[in-house]
């Protein structure tokens, strides 16, 4: 099943506290047999004019999947780590994921999302971020 959707987005990097990057955006919300999935395009404000994003939810686990001028998936799983590769117009990027906490809260009319990890890009110093996402179907 399928509804439209008003996702946002709220991105803080913990060393700068004051710095929460948000986006709100309109977008669809799907009700699938193992989860959920909110889908909205990037706009030019974001950066990534011309990438679509998608978000997959299952219970315990977390994909957000880019596709168009900015590419990757990233996988974030409580106390786990993965590595992803960023593909950007001005070239790839290595990105190391490990996720710290995970708090899942959605059903059929949307919910929330928080996830707390540590991100290092290309083997630079770690950053602990937090990400916050709220649908409403």
């Amino acid at each position: 099943m399928k509804k439209k959707a008003v996702i946002t987005i709220a991105s803080q990097q913990m060393a700068e506290e004051n710095d929460v990057i948000e986006v709100v955006t309109p977008g669809e919300f799907l009700i699938k047999d193992n989860g959920y999935e909110a889908v909205y395009d990037e706009t030019e404000i974001s950066g990534m004019d011309g990438t679509t994003t998608k978000i997959v939810i299952s219970d315990n686990s977390l994909t957000l999947e880019r596709e168009g001028t900015t590419s990757t998936t990233m996988n974030f799983k409580k106390n786990n780590s993965s590595v992803s590769l960023y593909n950007t117009p001005y070239g790839m990027l290595e990105l190391k994921i490990n996720t710290k906490e995970l708090k899942i809260d959605v059903d059929e009319n949307g919910g929330e999302v928080f996830i707390n990890y540590n991100l290092s890009v290309s083997g630079q110093k770690s950053q602990s971020t937090h990400l916050k996402i709220n649908i409403k179907a």
